[in-house]
Protein backbone atom coordinates (compact mmCIF):
# COMPACT_ATOMS: atom_id res chain seq x y z
CA UNK A 1 0.00 0.00 0.00
CA UNK A 2 3.04 2.31 -0.22
CA UNK A 3 3.20 5.32 -2.52
CA UNK A 4 5.59 5.47 -5.46
CA UNK A 5 6.74 8.78 -6.89
CA UNK A 6 5.99 9.05 -10.59
CA UNK A 7 7.65 12.37 -11.36
CA UNK A 8 6.73 15.90 -12.25
CA UNK A 9 3.67 16.55 -14.41
CA UNK A 10 3.74 20.28 -15.06
CA UNK A 11 5.88 23.33 -14.42
CA UNK A 12 5.37 26.99 -15.38
CA UNK A 13 7.03 27.80 -18.67
CA UNK A 14 6.58 31.54 -18.94
CA UNK A 15 4.34 31.25 -22.01
CA UNK A 16 1.43 32.83 -20.13
CA UNK A 17 2.35 36.05 -18.27
CA UNK A 18 -0.40 35.56 -15.68
CA UNK A 19 0.91 32.03 -14.95
CA UNK A 20 4.66 32.47 -15.46
CA UNK A 21 5.94 31.99 -11.91
CA UNK A 22 4.18 29.18 -10.04
CA UNK A 23 1.53 26.46 -10.18
CA UNK A 24 0.30 26.24 -6.60
CA UNK A 25 -1.94 23.85 -4.69
CA UNK A 26 -3.34 21.25 -7.16
CA UNK A 27 -7.07 20.79 -6.58
CA UNK A 28 -8.57 17.89 -8.57
CA UNK A 29 -11.89 17.39 -10.33
CA UNK A 30 -12.42 13.92 -11.81
CA UNK A 31 -14.04 14.10 -15.26
CA UNK A 32 -14.90 10.41 -15.59
CA UNK A 33 -16.96 10.77 -18.77
CA UNK A 34 -13.97 12.36 -20.50
CA UNK A 35 -11.37 10.09 -18.87
CA UNK A 36 -9.60 13.18 -17.56
CA UNK A 37 -8.63 14.79 -14.27
CA UNK A 38 -8.70 18.56 -14.19
CA UNK A 39 -6.24 20.04 -11.71
CA UNK A 40 -7.07 23.57 -10.67
CA UNK A 41 -3.95 25.53 -9.76
CA UNK A 42 -3.04 28.85 -8.25
CA UNK A 43 -1.04 30.20 -11.18
CA UNK A 44 1.10 33.11 -10.05
CA UNK A 45 2.63 35.84 -12.15
CA UNK A 46 6.13 37.24 -11.62
CA UNK A 47 4.75 39.68 -9.02
CA UNK A 48 3.46 36.72 -6.97
CA UNK A 49 -0.22 37.37 -7.67
CA UNK A 50 -2.20 34.17 -8.20
CA UNK A 51 -5.16 33.46 -10.45
CA UNK A 52 -7.02 30.16 -10.72
CA UNK A 53 -6.02 28.21 -13.82
CA UNK A 54 -6.08 24.53 -14.64
CA UNK A 55 -4.47 21.69 -16.50
CA UNK A 56 -6.14 18.45 -17.60
CA UNK A 57 -4.34 15.12 -17.39
CA UNK A 58 -5.13 11.61 -18.60
CA UNK A 59 -7.07 9.78 -15.88
CA UNK A 60 -5.27 6.53 -16.76
CA UNK A 61 -1.84 8.15 -16.90
CA UNK A 62 -1.66 11.51 -15.09
CA UNK A 63 1.83 12.14 -16.45
CA UNK A 64 0.15 13.00 -19.79
CA UNK A 65 -1.01 16.62 -19.85
CA UNK A 66 -3.87 16.94 -22.35
CA UNK A 67 -4.86 20.60 -22.03
CA UNK A 68 -3.84 23.81 -20.25
CA UNK A 69 -6.00 26.84 -19.54
CA UNK A 70 -5.01 29.89 -21.55
CA UNK A 71 -7.11 32.33 -19.50
CA UNK A 72 -7.91 32.33 -15.77
CA UNK A 73 -10.91 30.34 -14.57
CA UNK A 74 -11.15 32.87 -11.72
CA UNK A 75 -9.33 36.20 -11.73
CA UNK A 76 -8.34 38.39 -8.78
CA UNK A 77 -11.01 40.29 -6.91
CA UNK A 78 -11.97 43.94 -7.25
CA UNK A 79 -9.55 46.50 -5.76
CA UNK A 80 -9.85 46.62 -1.98
CA UNK A 81 -11.69 43.30 -1.69
CA UNK A 82 -10.35 40.43 0.39
CA UNK A 83 -9.02 38.67 -2.73
CA UNK A 84 -7.52 41.54 -4.71
CA UNK A 85 -3.96 40.24 -4.40
CA UNK A 86 -4.53 36.64 -5.42
CA UNK A 87 -6.91 33.69 -5.53
CA UNK A 88 -5.80 30.08 -4.96
CA UNK A 89 -8.05 27.01 -5.43
CA UNK A 90 -8.69 24.88 -2.35
CA UNK A 91 -11.65 22.53 -2.92
CA UNK A 92 -13.91 21.71 -5.89
CA UNK A 93 -17.33 20.17 -5.23
CA UNK A 94 -19.89 19.23 -7.93
CA UNK A 95 -23.45 20.08 -6.87
CA UNK A 96 -26.84 20.11 -8.56
CA UNK A 97 -26.65 23.79 -9.48
CA UNK A 98 -23.04 23.81 -10.68
CA UNK A 99 -19.48 23.21 -9.56
CA UNK A 100 -18.50 24.97 -6.35
CA UNK A 101 -14.96 26.29 -5.99
CA UNK A 102 -13.80 27.15 -2.49
CA UNK A 103 -10.74 29.35 -2.77
CA UNK A 104 -8.26 31.36 -0.71
CA UNK A 105 -8.30 35.11 -1.23
CA UNK A 106 -5.19 37.16 -0.40
CA UNK A 107 -4.94 40.78 0.69
CA UNK A 108 -1.73 42.57 1.67
CA UNK A 109 -2.26 44.75 4.75
CA UNK A 110 0.40 47.12 6.04
CA UNK A 111 1.48 45.61 9.36
CA UNK A 112 1.56 41.87 8.62
CA UNK A 113 2.73 40.01 5.52
CA UNK A 114 -0.75 39.00 4.39
CA UNK A 115 -4.09 37.70 5.51
CA UNK A 116 -6.16 35.08 3.75
CA UNK A 117 -9.83 34.19 4.00
CA UNK A 118 -12.09 31.82 2.11
CA UNK A 119 -14.22 32.73 -0.89
CA UNK A 120 -16.72 30.78 -2.96
CA UNK A 121 -17.30 30.81 -6.71
CA UNK A 122 -19.62 28.70 -8.88
CA UNK A 123 -19.25 27.41 -12.44
CA UNK A 124 -22.18 26.54 -14.69
CA UNK A 125 -20.11 25.60 -17.75
CA UNK A 126 -18.54 22.42 -16.40
CA UNK A 127 -15.82 24.12 -14.40
CA UNK A 128 -13.92 26.15 -16.99
CA UNK A 129 -15.03 29.56 -15.72
CA UNK A 130 -16.23 30.57 -12.26
CA UNK A 131 -18.25 33.50 -10.95
CA UNK A 132 -18.08 34.68 -7.37
CA UNK A 133 -21.09 33.96 -5.17
CA UNK A 134 -20.28 37.25 -3.47
CA UNK A 135 -17.38 39.69 -3.14
CA UNK A 136 -16.94 39.05 0.58
CA UNK A 137 -15.59 35.85 2.18
CA UNK A 138 -17.88 32.95 3.05
CA UNK A 139 -15.43 32.26 5.89
CA UNK A 140 -14.28 35.59 7.27
CA UNK A 141 -12.14 36.56 10.25
CA UNK A 142 -13.38 35.71 13.73
CA UNK A 143 -12.06 36.27 17.24
CA UNK A 144 -10.41 32.83 17.04
CA UNK A 145 -9.08 33.23 13.48
CA UNK A 146 -7.93 36.79 12.93
CA UNK A 147 -5.60 36.33 9.95
CA UNK A 148 -6.18 32.92 8.34
CA UNK A 149 -9.46 31.09 7.70
CA UNK A 150 -9.64 28.97 4.54
CA UNK A 151 -11.63 25.82 3.70
CA UNK A 152 -9.67 23.01 2.02
CA UNK A 153 -12.02 20.00 2.04
CA UNK A 154 -15.81 19.85 1.87
CA UNK A 155 -18.15 16.84 1.77
CA UNK A 156 -21.84 16.08 2.35
CA UNK A 157 -22.35 13.38 4.98
CA UNK A 158 -26.10 13.03 4.51
CA UNK A 159 -26.96 15.56 7.21
CA UNK A 160 -24.55 18.49 6.86
CA UNK A 161 -21.64 19.80 4.84
CA UNK A 162 -18.43 18.90 6.62
CA UNK A 163 -15.51 21.29 6.20
CA UNK A 164 -11.86 21.00 7.18
CA UNK A 165 -9.98 24.26 7.11
CA UNK A 166 -6.88 26.15 8.16
CA UNK A 167 -7.25 28.74 10.89
CA UNK A 168 -4.94 31.01 12.86
CA UNK A 169 -4.25 34.48 14.22
CA UNK A 170 -0.52 35.10 14.26
CA UNK A 171 2.88 35.27 12.65
CA UNK A 172 5.99 34.24 14.56
CA UNK A 173 8.46 36.96 15.49
CA UNK A 174 11.02 37.59 12.72
CA UNK A 175 14.05 35.30 12.71
CA UNK A 176 17.68 36.38 12.24
CA UNK A 177 17.07 36.81 8.51
CA UNK A 178 13.97 38.91 9.08
CA UNK A 179 11.56 36.17 7.95
CA UNK A 180 8.20 35.80 9.65
CA UNK A 181 6.25 32.54 9.58
CA UNK A 182 2.50 32.13 9.65
CA UNK A 183 1.06 30.10 12.56
CA UNK A 184 -2.06 28.03 11.91
CA UNK A 185 -3.57 24.59 12.42
CA UNK A 186 -6.30 22.36 10.97
CA UNK A 187 -9.88 22.81 12.16
CA UNK A 188 -13.34 21.36 11.52
CA UNK A 189 -16.85 22.81 11.21
CA UNK A 190 -20.21 21.99 9.62
CA UNK A 191 -22.69 23.92 7.49
CA UNK A 192 -26.29 23.22 6.53
CA UNK A 193 -25.83 24.44 2.95
CA UNK A 194 -22.10 24.70 2.23
CA UNK A 195 -22.39 28.47 2.01
CA UNK A 196 -23.09 29.68 5.55
CA UNK A 197 -20.55 28.58 8.15
CA UNK A 198 -20.32 29.07 11.92
CA UNK A 199 -17.95 31.55 13.52
CA UNK A 200 -16.16 28.86 15.49
CA UNK A 201 -14.67 25.49 14.57
CA UNK A 202 -12.82 22.85 16.56
CA UNK A 203 -9.15 21.92 16.25
CA UNK A 204 -8.67 18.65 14.36
CA UNK A 205 -4.87 18.55 14.13
CA UNK A 206 -2.73 20.99 16.09
CA UNK A 207 0.88 21.92 15.50
CA UNK A 208 3.47 19.71 17.18
CA UNK A 209 6.02 21.20 19.54
CA UNK A 210 8.50 22.07 16.78
CA UNK A 211 5.97 23.14 14.13
CA UNK A 212 4.53 26.53 13.35
CA UNK A 213 1.93 25.40 10.83
CA UNK A 214 0.00 22.42 9.54
CA UNK A 215 -2.22 23.03 6.54
CA UNK A 216 -4.02 22.12 3.33
CA UNK A 217 -6.05 19.23 4.79
CA UNK A 218 -7.31 17.05 1.93
CA UNK A 219 -9.92 14.64 3.28
CA UNK A 220 -11.52 11.59 1.67
CA UNK A 221 -14.07 9.20 3.17
CA UNK A 222 -14.72 5.59 2.28
CA UNK A 223 -16.93 3.15 4.25
CA UNK A 224 -14.15 0.57 4.40
CA UNK A 225 -11.36 3.02 5.27
CA UNK A 226 -13.09 5.69 7.30
CA UNK A 227 -11.75 9.23 6.96
CA UNK A 228 -8.25 9.84 5.61
CA UNK A 229 -6.44 13.16 5.63
CA UNK A 230 -3.35 14.20 3.72
CA UNK A 231 -1.77 17.48 4.76
CA UNK A 232 1.60 19.19 5.23
CA UNK A 233 3.51 20.48 8.23
CA UNK A 234 6.47 22.84 8.54
CA UNK A 235 9.05 23.64 11.21
CA UNK A 236 11.74 26.29 11.41
CA UNK A 237 14.31 23.66 10.43
CA UNK A 238 12.34 22.09 7.56
CA UNK A 239 9.84 23.47 5.10
CA UNK A 240 6.66 21.56 4.26
CA UNK A 241 6.67 17.76 4.45
CA UNK A 242 3.67 15.56 3.68
CA UNK A 243 1.79 13.93 6.54
CA UNK A 244 -1.15 11.59 6.93
CA UNK A 245 -3.87 10.88 9.51
CA UNK A 246 -6.94 8.68 9.91
CA UNK A 247 -10.25 9.10 11.70
CA UNK A 248 -13.48 7.20 12.29
CA UNK A 249 -15.69 10.28 12.60
CA UNK A 250 -13.79 13.08 10.82
CA UNK A 251 -13.23 14.91 14.12
CA UNK A 252 -10.73 12.92 16.18
CA UNK A 253 -7.61 12.02 14.21
CA UNK A 254 -4.65 9.72 14.76
CA UNK A 255 -1.37 10.24 12.97
CA UNK A 256 -0.25 7.43 10.67
CA UNK A 257 2.81 8.86 8.94
CA UNK A 258 4.36 5.41 8.36
CA UNK A 259 1.50 4.63 5.97
CA UNK A 260 2.50 7.55 3.72
CA UNK A 261 6.17 6.87 3.08
CA UNK A 262 6.81 9.88 0.83
CA UNK A 263 9.90 11.97 1.48
CA UNK A 264 11.71 14.75 -0.35
CA UNK A 265 14.02 13.61 -3.11
CA UNK A 266 17.83 13.81 -2.66
CA UNK A 267 17.93 16.46 -5.39
CA UNK A 268 15.75 17.98 -8.07
CA UNK A 269 12.38 19.68 -8.20
CA UNK A 270 11.00 18.29 -4.90
CA UNK A 271 14.20 18.06 -2.86
CA UNK A 272 13.47 20.97 -0.50
CA UNK A 273 9.77 20.58 0.21
CA UNK A 274 6.62 18.60 -0.58
CA UNK A 275 3.36 20.43 -0.01
CA UNK A 276 -0.35 20.89 -0.77
CA UNK A 277 -1.35 17.23 -1.29
CA UNK A 278 -4.57 16.15 -3.03
CA UNK A 279 -5.72 12.58 -3.73
CA UNK A 280 -7.91 11.03 -6.44
CA UNK A 281 -9.10 7.41 -6.32
CA UNK A 282 -9.96 5.68 -9.56
CA UNK A 283 -10.10 2.08 -10.77
CA UNK A 284 -8.31 0.48 -7.85
CA UNK A 285 -5.55 3.08 -7.79
CA UNK A 286 -4.92 6.29 -5.89
CA UNK A 287 -3.11 9.31 -7.28
CA UNK A 288 -1.52 11.87 -4.97
CA UNK A 289 -0.78 15.28 -6.51
CA UNK A 290 1.55 17.70 -4.76
CA UNK A 291 3.86 20.69 -5.14
CA UNK A 292 7.63 20.62 -4.85
CA UNK A 293 10.15 23.37 -4.11
CA UNK A 294 9.24 27.01 -3.84
CA UNK A 295 5.51 26.65 -3.14
CA UNK A 296 4.75 25.61 -6.70
CA UNK A 297 7.66 27.39 -8.35
CA UNK A 298 8.98 24.07 -9.65
CA UNK A 299 5.55 22.74 -10.51
CA UNK A 300 3.29 19.79 -9.77
CA UNK A 301 4.10 16.09 -9.47
CA UNK A 302 2.29 12.89 -8.57
CA UNK A 303 2.65 9.61 -6.74
CA UNK A 304 0.82 6.33 -7.26
CA UNK A 305 -0.59 3.75 -4.87
CA UNK A 306 -2.13 0.45 -5.88
CA UNK A 307 -5.20 0.05 -3.68
CA UNK A 308 -5.96 -3.58 -4.45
Amino acid sequence: MSWRKMGRIFAPSGDLPWAAHSALQPTPLLLDAENRIRLYLGMRDEAGVSRVGWIEVDADDPSRVLDVATTPALDVGAPGCFDDNGVVPCAVVPRDDGIYLYYAGYLLPRRVRFHVFGGLAVSRDGGRRFERVRHTPVVDRTEDELLFRVIHSVRWNGQAWQAWYGGGSAFEAPDADGHTRAVYNIRYMESPDGIHFPDRGEVSIDVAADEHRVGRPFVLHDPSRGYEMWFAGATRAENYRLRYARSEDGRRWRMATDDLGLACSPDGWDSEMMSYPAVVRRGGRSYLFYNGNGYGRTGVGWALREDG
